[in-house]
């Protein structure tokens, strides 16, 4: 009989979708559920709530898709580093929800559902896919994170929000049977145990590349941020107008706020994508580009890459390095003196999209983790 598994509560980049997919292809009966709304209006097997409905209707269906769980699944994987319940701070957690609960019922409630599925023979699985688990303050964060906080500004890292992740990461360790992270920098704040992922979200097959093509003489540079700070999107506004104002010749596009089919058009009609520079690692936007056969251009922190990744995928890795906070140098080579390697980085980006980023791959070792965790014994809850 096929494993059951339920993928929830968010689609966070598309990435526990795409898993599910993956999943069922190899005979896995999974099943992705967005409990607030689907992330960026991606396609999903299910939406919990529709737009109007009221916030305890939210609620409500989050309760029943607990009751489904413990009735109809065998494995539960969390993602985002989320469980179904409210987080204790949804203004941290729930990446601007439509339904924000109180924060007594999130402060009570937060990951109570965990030991629960638990202690009902559900395997539990989580993946941390950025500042769910990425800090700034606290006395083991590394040294290339601390300046994140003053960086970004705005809030959107404090000492007691990293506190609080820190203690949310213990409670995963102590309840999951296997934890995964998607940026290499995650691993510096995540158990041992934990180990990297690629993105899972974009099939090959669905995003054919553009037929090979030098650069045009006028170049259409994207940048799509999900959040202007953690993107550092300033910094590539004022790169990109330090090239105008030098004569270099290009189109800067800003998408934001756009559904996902709106905006793959924009990036479909694109030449160059300037993701993150910042942070360190590229984002799903960055491999649907790569598999649509264009280049990337993002900040690589190359010590955590090799230290948490594999070595031949960064060996691999086709992205054009910027510097941190700065895309002007690596973007102004592509547009000049580097002009003519922008077909050969475009079959190096497809290429690498469909060795490291293929969904079935990533499905199947999920899945051998998914039946190991039956395979041995239950350790006892540590908290």
């Amino acid at each position: 009989m096929a494993l059951r598994v339920l993928h929830c509560p968010a689609n966070v980049g598309n990435h526990p979708q795409g898993l599910a997919r993956a999943e069922r292809r190899l005979g896995v009966a999974s099943w992705c559920v967005d409990v607030d709304r689907p992330w960026l209006d991606y396609p999903i097997d299910e939406a919990l709530a529709p737009p109007t409905t009221h916030g305890v209707g939210v609620e409500l269906r989050r309760w029943r898709l607990l009751l489904r769980a413990l009735r109809d699944y065998d494995v539960v994987h969390f993602n985002f580093g989320r469980s179904l319940l409210p987080a204790r701070t949804p203004s941290l957690w729930d990446g601007g929800a439509r339904h924000v609960p109180g924060r007594l019922y999130g402060r009570v409630l937060a990951m109570r559902d965990v030991p629960l599925l638990k202690r009902a023979g559900k395997r539990i699985f989580v993946t941390f896919q950025g500042d769910d688990a990425r800090q700034a303050y606290g006395p083991d964060v590394p040294h290339a994170h601390r300046w994140l906080g003053e960086a970004v500004g705005g809030g959107y890292y404090t000492a007691g929000g990293d506190a609080l992740k820190r203690r949310t990461i213990a409670r995963w360790d102590a309840w999951a049977d296997g934890l995964f992270y998607v940026n290499p920098d995650l691993g510096a704040f995540l158990p041992a145990r934990a180990s990297f992922t690629p993105y899972a979200s974009v099939d090959p097959e669905e995003w054919r590349p553009a037929t090979p093509a030098p650069l045009p003489r006028t170049p259409t540079i994207v940048h799509a941020p999900s959040h202007r700070g953690i993107k550092g999107t300033q910094r590539v506004v004022d790169a990109v107008e330090r090239l105008r104002r030098e004569g270099v010749d290009l189109d800067f596009r800003l998408v934001e706020n756009l559904p996902h089919t709106a905006a793959r058009e924009a990036y479909e009609s694109a030449d160059v994508l300037v993701d993150q520079v910042l942070v360190g690692w590229y984002g799903g936007l960055a491999v649907e580009f790569m598999a649509l056969g264009k280049p990337v251009v993002c900040f690589i922190d190359d010590e955590s890459a090799r230290r948490y990744a594999p070595p031949e995928l960064i060996d691999d890795l086709p992205v054009l390095r910027a510097q941190l906070s700065d895309p002007y140098s690596a973007l102004r080579e592509l547009l000049t003196s580097r002009r003519d390697e922008y077909e050969n980085l475009s079959l190096r980006s497809r290429a690498f999209v469909e060795k490291w980023h293929d969904p079935v791959p990533i499905a199947a070792r999920m899945r051998d983790a998914y039946e190991s965790a039956f395979a041995v014994q239950r350790p006892r809850m540590r908290a």
